[in-house]
């Protein structure tokens, strides 16, 4: 009997870490609208606007690869155009030059839209 409650909380514990895994994976996709400024060697700027009226950049590492395919952001076809940006942000660990871990961002656009 004490086996059978076992191995029902391992299980319970295990489809809650599965649903809630997927849930977080589900709310990873995010909106930005703005302004395309170019690409650079670091990545591809976006200008947009804040609550307060100022001027902000986002910065988007990477590309989804079947996207840069049909738009193509290397050009300078799109600088200046307004443009809805669909992406997800991914945190990585890198190892920094004297052994400490560093957490990295990383803005990745799954989808654009021009205005």
């Amino acid at each position: 009997m004490k086996t059978k409650s076992i191995l029902l909380t391992s299980l319970l514990m295990i489809c809650f870490v599965t649903m809630s895994s997927f849930v977080m994976a589900v709310q990873d996709k995010l909106t930005f609208e703005g302004i395309y400024d170019g690409h650079e060697d670091y990545g591809y700027n976006f200008i947009g606007i804040d609550e307060d009226d100022e001027e902000y950049t986002m910065t988007f590492q990477q590309v989804d690869e079947g996207l840069s395919k049909s738009f193509d952001l290397m050009s300078d076809q799109h600088v200046g155009a307004k443009i809805s940006v669909t992406y997800t942000v991914t945190t990585e660990t890198e190892i920094d030059e004297d052994g400490y871990e560093d957490e990295v961002d990383i803005y990745k656009i799954i989808a654009l839209k021009k205005l």
